[in-house]
C-alpha cells in the first residue's frame, strides 16, 4: 500500500467547467500542480484514495511525492475546495517546491495538557483563538504540528505566540512585524455559574422595575 504522502495522479489535457465536471462524475478530482521552473500542469487524482489520505492530519503540512503519469515530484497541497453541501473535494491545488528553498506554509497547532492545567483543574474553560499558524522553512523542517502547552495557564491567563516553544529551522511569519503581532493563542476563562446567572437576571428585573417606575 502506498504512503499517506504519496499522491497518484493522471495527466488532464483540457481545462474548463466541462472538463472539471466530467472528471467528476467518473469519480475523480480536478487539481492543478504549479511552481519551480516548470509551467502548471492539469491533473486528475482518484477521490476514493485522496479521501483515505486526507484523514491523516499530516497530509496538510507534509511534503508529498506527486506522481504524475509515473514522474513524481516533490509538492505541497497549496488549496483544496470542498463541495459546500457534501463532503467531497471538488478542486485541490498542489504547488511543486524545491529542497532548497523555503517555503509558506500553514501548520496546525495541538493543544496539549488542557486537563491538567491549572485553570481547568479551577474550574475554567480553554478558548482557541488559534488553530494553525504560518512559518516559513526548509521543507525538511516542516513540522506535522506545533504544540501549545497549557499546564501552567491558570484562569484569565493566556499564550501568546512569543509563548510558544518553535522548533529550530522555523520562522513565525506573524512575529516578523513585531510585538503588536504578538498574538493570542488560547487563554482560559473563569465559567459563569448559576449564581452569577440569578444575580445578573436580578439586576435585569430591577432595571425593568425602575424604567416602568419613571413611565
Amino acid at each position: 500500500m502506498s504512503s499517506v504522502f504519496e499522491f497518484d495522479a493522471v495527466s488532464r489535457a483540457n481545462a474548463g467547467t466541462g472538463s472539471a465536471k466530467g472528471i467528476r462524475r467518473n469519480g475523480n478530482i480536478p487539481a492543478v500542480v504549479y511552481g519551480g521552473s516548470v509551467g502548471p500542469e492539469l491533473i486528475g487524482l482518484s477521490h476514493n484514495e485522496v479521501t483515505k489520505k486526507l484523514a491523516n492530519e499530516a497530509v496538510y503540512s507534509h511534503v508529498l511525492k506527486l506522481s504524475v503519469d509515473g514522474k513524481v515530484q516533490n509538492a505541497i497541497l497549496k488549496d483544496m475546495q470542498r463541495h459546500p453541501a457534501k463532503d467531497t473535494v471538488i478542486h485541490m491545488d498542489f504547488l511543486r517546491i524545491n529542497m532548497n528553498e523555503k517555503i509558506k506554509v500553514h501548520v496546525p497547532l495541538h493543544f496539549i495538557n488542557e486537563e491538567i492545567s491549572i485553570g481547568v483543574k479551577a474550574g475554567g474553560v480553554v478558548t482557541h483563538s488559534m488553530v494553525e499558524l504560518e512559518v516559513a522553512c526548509l521543507p525538511a523542517n516542516l513540522p506535522e504540528y506545533i504544540e501549545v502547552d497549557l499546564e501552567s495557564v491558570d484562569i484569565g491567563g493566556s499564550v501568546h505566540l512569543s509563548d510558544i516553544v518553535i522548533p529550530e529551522g522555523i520562522e513565525v511569519l506573524a512575529l516578523t512585524h513585531g510585538d503588536e503581532h504578538n498574538l493570542t493563542v488560547a487563554q482560559i476563562m473563569k465559567t459563569r455559574g448559576p449564581a452569577e446567572d440569578e444575580e445578573d437576571a436580578a439586576a435585569e428585573e430591577g432595571g425593568d422595575e425602575e424604567a416602568t417606575d419613571s413611565e
